[in-house]
């Protein structure tokens, strides 16, 4: 059969001809059909939770300071900043905390400035293990957002104790779990982002300049250093900026953890729409590519 037939359409008509079910078959190195990708997926979950984690406890180790980079950069992000909109623009009239607002929009927003800037080069520096093996490309992406996910981990407890340290003193209350679903939401959130920008990285090695130019003017536009309603007077662009999913993350971030009290209802739907449709969209979109990405690359 295999001299008599030079592709999948029929590869099928020769089964169906000899009475037999081609259905369950696809092309090898194609797209497979989604209950099936989301099949293989799954029986790579192993694979993928121990990649993530392998890459995570040895991403620091050439470093003298190990991981220790992880709270180090940051804190020293923070103070730069600190400097510059406290101390010459003193932004901070007005913010009680002014250093713990500033120390969670920095971390928050990290995690998001990686989704995009490590996410166009996701599947680039995968090139070697495409052309080696075949399996759902989607571990790729999966796996890196669980790396920056388990790093987070880290920075988060470091920044729940730099706001406890730093006066004027955030201490710990009774609404400082809901920063768990608040970090989960943010994790969904990412991996939207990555499983987009992987795919489009993929196709246009350009994007990783693009990126870090978005990514800047997300870190403006989200609150990350400054209050957005002192700033954005139009309530039209205002409600604009607010609907970003990163500016909710911050807000609701530093509502659990400075002010003490429960974020609104309408934060929690807004993030939680983000936090199912982003990766929902992503990940057809990053699986409509699949073909691709085994494909020779320049």
């Amino acid at each position: 059969m295999a001299n008599e037939v030079k592709s999948y359409s029929e590869v099928a008509r020769a089964l169906e001809a000899r009475g037999q079910d081609p259905s369950g078959l696809f092309p090898f190195g194609g797209r497979p059909p989604l209950p099936e990708y989301l099949r293989q997926l799954w029986d790579r979950r192993h694979f993928i939770w121990y990649d993530s984690r392998r890459r995570a406890a040895t991403q620091n180790t050439r470093n003298i300071l190990g991981n220790l980079w992880l709270v180090i950069r940051p804190m020293m992000d923070a103070a730069f900043y600190y400097l510059i909109f406290a101390v010459l623009l003193e932004v901070d009239r007005g913010i009680e905390n002014f250093p713990a607002f500033l120390v969670i929009g920095i971390l928050m927003f990290q995690a998001t400035s990686s989704a995009f800037s490590s996410g166009a080069n996701t599947m680039r520096g995968a090139k070697s293990m495409l052309r080696a093996f075949s399996f759902p490309r989607a571990a790729i992406p999966i796996s890196n957002v669980l790396q920056s996910g388990l790093t987070a981990v880290i920075t988060t407890a470091a920044m729940c104790v730099a706001i406890m340290l730093v006066p004027p003193h955030a201490l710990p209350q009774v609404t400082w779990p809901l920063l768990i679903p608040i970090f989960l939401m943010h994790l969904l959130v990412n991996l939207g982002i990555t499983f987009i920008t992987a795919r489009i990285g993929f196709h246009f090695p350009d994007m990783t300049n693009l990126m870090s130019i978005i990514s800047r003017m997300l870190r403006y536009g989200s609150g990350v250093m400054f209050p957005i309603e002192r700033f954005v007077s139009d309530p039209t662009i205002r409600e604009i900026v607010m609907l970003n999913p990163l500016f909710r993350v911050i807000d609701m971030s530093r509502t659990v953890l400075i002010d003490g009290a429960v974020p609104d209802m309408k934060s929690w739907l807004i993030l939680g729409a983000w936090a199912v449709l982003l990766p929902l969209g992503g990940f057809i979109f990053f699986w409509r590519g699949e073909e691709s990405y085994g494909r020779e690359l320049r």
